[in-house]
């Protein structure tokens, strides 16, 4: 590992790097369990643009997304954590690798005892060439979570937009809330003959033609196709495009990632490194809030108990 040169202040027991449900979570937690914990944050969570949520527990006639994170920022401050707005761009070990330095884009430094990384992921965006993407999304027709809003979109003409056997997934997985999917694409359709077969025994209609234009209206997304003379009229369209995890810190440490930049699953309960945690979008696996909330929980309690071995607060042997 790398060293920074020593740290602004006193260290503390946890740096938090994001501040999404995963993050807030696990400051909230921590906060409780009388942790000197601090959230470093650049506002970029992908809850904030999160139209409102229905499949949170609790929240029967759903939440936006940023009201959810208003809340669980309240929450964890109330009891004592830190939430600042930053960007931390370098992270590894101190001289004596007893801490972890953080270093923020305005110069300043951070040193803490433990680590959890829940920076979440950017989502390769769908591109319009007429209408504004943010009121798309707020309208709902554009949208980019079938686990979170398929069912708001029952019996409704759904189109996916994606070349491959991801957007074909997508397009069959919707195929459940609507007897009209279509699956559209970017360039050219990259399925083989049998993918193409399971597509039409789901009832699932795949375009040949390349998308020339995507035009965002207020009820509907109308997308243009070469060698068709008029565009075609969705109630909304899911583009499957991926997404990229932001993990280039948990990268920084050590060979942490696979060659496409995955956190492993078990980064939240098993950890990284010894103190090194990670929870949320970032980690490898179902990207949901609800999902988020529980790995933050448990990435704070264990990163928690693991402060109590190293000071010998915990039974030698509970067995």
């Amino acid at each position: 590992m790398n060293s920074l040169s020593a740290g602004e202040g006193a260290a503390l027991d946890i740096l938090i790097v994001g501040a999404g449900p995963a993050g807030l979570t696990a400051a909230m937690y921590l906060a409780r369990y009388r942790r000197r914990v601090r959230v470093v944050h650049d506002g970029r969570s992908r809850a904030l643009w999160v139209p409102r949520s229905r499949n949170i527990p609790g929240f029967p006639d759903g939440i936006v997304g940023a009201d959810l994170l208003m809340r669980m920022t309240e929450h964890a401050v109330r009891y004592g954590a830190e939430i600042v707005e930053g960007c931390v761009v370098e992270i590894a070990r101190d001289e004596d690798g007893a801490l972890f330095r953080a270093r923020l884009d305005s110069g300043a430094t951070i040193d803490a005892r433990g680590l959890i990384l829940a920076t979440g992921v950017d989502t390769n965006l769908a591109q319009l060439d007429s209408g504004d993407h943010n009121a798309a999304v707020q309208s709902g027709v554009l949208r980019y979570c079938p686990i979170c809003d398929g069912f708001e979109h029952s019996d409704e003409r759904i189109a996916v937009l994606g070349s491959d056997v991801h957007g074909a997934a997508e397009a069959m997985f919707l195929r459940q809330y609507s007897s009209d999917v279509t699956l559209i694409p970017k360039w050219q359709v990259a399925l083989t003959e049998a993918q193409r077969r399971e597509l039409a025994a789901s009832g699932v209609d795949v375009l040949e033609g390349r998308v020339l234009r995507l035009e965002a209206t207020e009820d509907a997304m109308l997308v243009a196709i070469e060698g068709e003379a008029a565009p075609r009229r969705f109630d909304t369209v899911y583009p499957a495009l991926g997404s990229t995890p932001r993990s280039e810190l948990a990268a920084m440490l050590g060979p942490l990632t696979d060659p496409n930049g995955c956190i492993p699953f078990s980064a939240f309960s098993d950890g990284l490194l010894p103190g090194v945690y990670a929870a949320g979008d970032v980690v490898e696996g179902l990207d949901q809030i609800s999902v988020a909330t529980g790995q933050g929980a448990m990435a704070a309690t264990r990163l928690h108990n693991w402060l109590r071995e190293q000071d010998g607060h915990v039974m030698a042997d509970q067995n």
